[in-house]
């Protein structure tokens, strides 16, 4: 990208060393801090995900769950959609301004950002506004006119909560995770389900569930905008760059495409059991969902955390510092999201009880998806790596093979085997998109992932968690006293081999970058 640079005592440019202790340092001390405050907000996400679920199944049985939940499916991959890859792009082109020129290119590129996703979002409104027809398709089980009217509900929150989520990616580039996980994962979580529990309890319906989702939207748009403003007086920059027009959109045109096959990839088990399968498994596949999102919680939060980071250390010239923190992020994901899948795979039927009678059913699904999951934490954010690097190209190959293959496979499982068939169409497409993806970063970027600290993580995961869950699964079966049991003993042999080896983990660089609060800190 060309842009203004802070020119160096000479008058030229003056890119970071390779290797550069501060630079490197910084990317890790920002990506510790923001992944810890991730972490905070990813698990209160699943937690009010999980009790907004568990109120809306109490309340209007698993069928009603799955209707509104076939809803917010639709909403939240046309969203996605509609975003036109602009909230990624942003990431990646805010924290490249910022290095280069302080954040001066900012005001530009909200220009050329913003107002597209806004006329793109508001013409996906009004083609569900128009078309009840769409209604009937996604909602077979519900009265047409219900099920228009709960079409028609979605389209008027459609162009409010699009813009509001590529305005945050804008203050992700800043390099701040506050905002997005303030607003996405605490603050629109927790209002959903302050709306839904009098509902519940006082007039449930698919209608009135469905506006209680919705609605925290309008409050998250306001707080976006007020986060961005304070992010853009805090970094005024300086100069007048050149227009990125060109080479933002020849980035997020890409981008637009994976995204929607990201986030389709997530609901699209929900709506192929909604018209293939019955309203039932919808609502147990939603429920499945929710435990997987639940196990992948830190690799969202160093995601979110690390991709500014990555993008600002190679903009400067950081390769060393970038390859780093890419190895040292990955080793902290596997070493403490595989314990979760494993617990997953060994008690699926006593974790999906809590979700109220029938949900059980879903187990083998479970198992599916949670085996398939250890192979996406395993890698890390190799995705994030390639678009940082800029190949949005080659995310859209890998994310569009990966569609394909979860889609054909869909339509032909899931009216055979129902939710596992869902589960297996969804598995073979995570361990298709990340195996992909980490091979392209490991040997067309150069960005390694295994490492003795990794070797460490695995082998201590294997040890300290695989061994007592599945032996006392063996003893006791799939029950809560086994459960509790091994969970129990997991947790202590693992903590004590996290210490034990916390020097080759990088447990204590994780927990000294947290401690130094020098001027690296994210804003």
């Amino acid at each position: 990208m060309t842009a203004i640079r802070p020119a160096g005592a000479d008058g030229r440019s003056a890119p970071a060393a390779p290797g550069d202790a501060t630079a490197g340092g910084r990317g890790v001390g920002t990506t510790a801090r923001g992944s810890l405050f991730g972490l905070a907000g990813s698990a209160a996400n699943a937690l009010f995900g999980f009790v907004l679920v568990a109120v809306i199944t109490h309340g209007l049985g698993a069928g009603g769950a799955g209707a509104v939940f076939t809803g917010v499916a639709a909403f939240t991959i046309l969203s996605n959609a509609l975003k036109l890859g602009a909230d990624t792009a942003l990431v990646r082109f805010v924290s490249r301004d910022l290095e280069l020129s302080g954040g001066a290119g900012v005001p530009a590129l909200l220009r050329i950002s913003v107002l597209p996703t806004l006329l793109a979002s508001a013409a996906g409104a009004a083609v569900l506004l128009c078309s009840p027809g769409l209604a009937g398709l996604l909602l077979p089980e519900l009265d047409p006119g219900q099920a228009a009217a709960l079409i028609r509900l979605f389209a008027v929150f459609l162009p409010v909560t699009t813009v509001a989520l590529v305005l945050l990616g804008a203050t992700r580039g800043y390099g701040s995770v506050v905002p997005f996980v303030g607003v996405e994962q605490i603050g629109k979580p927790a209002v959903r389900v302050l709306l839904a529990v009098p509902l519940v309890l006082l007039a449930p319906s698919v209608a009135g569930l469905s506006a209680a989702w919705l609605a925290p939207g309008v409050l998250g748009a306001v707080a976006a905008c007020v986060s961005l403003r304070r992010s853009r007086r805090a970094h005024p920059g300086s100069g007048q760059p050149p227009s990125q027009a060109r080479e933002f959109w020849a980035f997020a045109g890409p981008r637009a495409v994976s995204s929607v096959f990201d986030i389709t990839a997530v609901w699209i088990g929900v709506i192929l059991l909604s018209v293939l399968g019955t309203g039932t498994d919808a609502g147990i596949y939603t429920a499945i969902g929710r435990l997987v999102t639940a196990g992948s919680l830190l690799q969202l939060a160093i995601r979110l955390a690390v991709a500014p980071q990555i993008s600002r250390l190679m903009a400067g010239g950081d390769t060393h510092g970038a390859h780093h923190l890419h190895r040292l992020s990955t080793r902290w994901i596997a070493l403490f999201s595989w314990p979760v899948f494993l617990v997953l795979a060994a008690y699926p039927r006593t974790v999906l009880s809590l979700f109220g009678p029938g949900f059980d059913e879903g187990a083998a699904g479970l198992v599916v998806l949670a085996v398939a999951c250890l192979v996406n934490v395993g890698v890390g954010n190799a995705q994030t790596v390639i678009l940082m690097a800029g190949r949005s190209v080659w995310n859209l190959v890998v994310a569009g093979t990966a569609f394909v293959l979860q889609l054909g496979s869909g339509v032909w499982l899931v009216p055979r085997y129902g939710v596992l068939g869902a589960a297996v169409s969804w598995g073979l497409a995570i361990v298709v998109d990340n195996g992909a993806s980490a091979l392209l970063a490991r040997y067309r970027l150069g960005f390694r992932t295994v490492d003795r600290g990794y070797l460490y993580a695995a082998a201590i995961g294997i040890v300290t968690v695989a061994l007592p869950v599945f032996g006392l699964r063996t003893l006791f079966g799939d029950s809560l006293p086994g459960t509790l049991l091994g969970i129990v003993l997991a947790i202590g042999a693992f903590g004590a081999a996290v210490w034990r080896y916390r020097l080759p983990l990088g447990v204590g660089e994780f927990f000294g970058a947290l401690r130094k609060r020098g001027s690296g800190n994210s804003p």
